[in-house]
């Protein structure tokens, strides 16, 4: 039904007449009265009663005049919202991504864009990257950053940067000193790794393993800030991006020969999903701080 035709009806009870309602809609009079029986031909009701004094509504044109305030409130509504959500002035963003995002990546990025559109709200979750895949597949999260590659059909990926892994030891470690081991140099010797089934592990132990190395790995831990503790504490060496050293105290890198370790991070939505106005912006925003 042509929400039109009930605001016709309105204006003309407000008015209680044809010719006074017509003025204010700004049409003539027998197109107003047009108006008035196709919304009566798609109710199968009467809805006015004319005399000479004018119009009055029957009792069914008063429930639709009741009802279609109420609807076209809601339109109002409808609108106001919508208009909202395209200025970001409102909204929601579910993204997820590593210890690497959820901890580097993503805070300064929404820091700065709810500095903007202090009206979107944020849900952030730390997984991992297959993790955070299903979950987009499934919807559960609009936007994640993973650790490339991913095969998932289901997924739209866009490239986002490069990150270097680098090894790191305790100031007092043995190796500290050194001004660029040889990768054959970290065989057996004790190492703080991420958990077994992290992208970035299999990452790590595949670079090592190509090299001929084999990593004694005396704890597995998921945060960054935890395996940097655990270094500058223990005598024990970790892998970890590089964007994780920014502000870190108490260790150091080592240079390696005959190793390098690049991981290809990228942002992914759900493929044929459009994203919410809020999440367009933030993965525009995301991208355009990595370029």
């Amino acid at each position: 039904m042509d929400l039109e035709l009930l605001r016709s009806l309105i204006v003309v009870a407000e008015r209680e007449s044809i010719t006074e309602a017509s003025r204010v809609l700004g049409v003539t009079q027998s197109a107003l009265s047009r108006r008035i029986q196709q919304l009566e031909e798609a109710l199968g009701a009467s809805l006015l009663e004319r005399s000479r004094r004018g119009v009055a509504l029957t009792e069914l044109g008063r429930l639709a005049v009741g009802e279609g305030r109420v609807l076209l409130e809601r339109l109002a509504r409808l609108r106001g919202d919508i208009a909202a959500h395209l200025r970001h002035d409102v909204g929601s963003v579910r993204v997820g991504g590593g210890a690497t995002a959820a901890s580097l990546l993503l805070p300064p990025a929404i820091a700065r864009f709810r500095r903007r559109h202090p009206g979107v709200l944020f849900q952030l979750k730390e997984a991992g990257s297959r993790e955070v895949e299903a979950d987009v597949a499934q919807e559960r999260l609009e936007l994640g950053i993973v650790t490339l590659p991913t095969r998932d059909a289901a997924l739209e990926v866009l490239p986002l940067c490069d990150d270097r892994i680098v090894l790191i030891a305790g100031r007092d470690h043995p190796l500290a000193r050194a001004r660029r081991l040889d990768v054959k140099a970290l065989h057996e010797q004790d190492m703080v790794g991420f958990e077994a089934d992290s992208a970035i592990r299999r990452l790590i132990d595949g670079a090592l393993r190509d090299a001929g190395v084999t990593a004694h790995v005396v704890m597995e831990l998921r945060s960054i800030a935890a395996i940097l503790r655990m270094v500058a504490l223990t005598h024990s060496l970790a892998f970890v991006s590089e964007l994780g050293l920014r502000g870190a105290r108490g260790v150091r890198v080592l240079p390696v020969r005959r190793l390098a370790i690049v991981r290809s991070l990228a942002v992914i939505h759900k493929r044929g999903r459009p994203l919410s106005p809020a999440a367009s912006a933030f993965l525009e925003l995301l991208r355009g701080e990595q370029r």
